[in-house]
């Protein structure tokens, strides 16, 4: 077989495979560089436990492949580490974001930390929110909608809800 077939029979269609996977040719569930970037909003719940804190903040990290990290001014209370997820654009100056985190619960007494135990799973967070980019990509506006899991899964309350604002980190 000749260079130029094999090339064609061969690197060709794997090399169209790939880029296929990767989402290269973009569409309606793409990512796109207008979100891409470090952000940080001011949440408000009006819904369920949080709906009466009022100064809750949290730092977004779009990255350019689809996944996100947030973490806001409350992951120390209690101790929770940061959220991690996906996003997508669903339309012009709309995204999808997903993400989730490990919740923990308080040990039962200090005696347990003092015999090395501590703050030990207590289940998951996952939040869901809609974004609208400002036309200038200096800001968005969004919805969220903010769900608790106990560790088998199980709902430990109500869904709530929150409005979100945030600007673009930047130079």
């Amino acid at each position: 077989m000749s260079n130029n077939i094999w090339v064609k029979k061969t690197v060709f269609p794997a090399l169209l495979a790939m880029f296929l996977a990767s989402g290269s040719l973009g569409g309606a569930g793409e990512t796109g560089p207008e979100l891409v970037g470090a952000w940080r909003g001011r949440v408000q719940f009006t819904t369920g436990a949080f709906a009466a804190v009022q100064d809750i903040d949290f730092m977004y990290l779009f990255n350019a492949g689809g996944t996100m990290l947030e973490s806001s001014n409350y992951d120390g209370a209690p101790p929770v580490p940061p959220a991690y997820g996906v996003w997508r654009k669903v339309g012009d100056r709309k995204y999808q974001a997903k993400y989730s985190y490990y919740a923990t619960k308080p040990p039962a007494s200090f005696d347990e930390i003092a015999r090395g135990g501590g703050w030990g799973p207590g289940g998951y967070g996952l939040l869901t929110q809609e974004i609208t980019l400002a036309a200038d990509g200096k800001s968005f506006e969004s919805t969220i909608r903010y769900e608790i899991f106990d560790q088998a899964g199980k709902p430990v309350e109500k869904e709530s809800s929150a409005t979100a604002r945030a600007v673009r980190l930047g130079f």
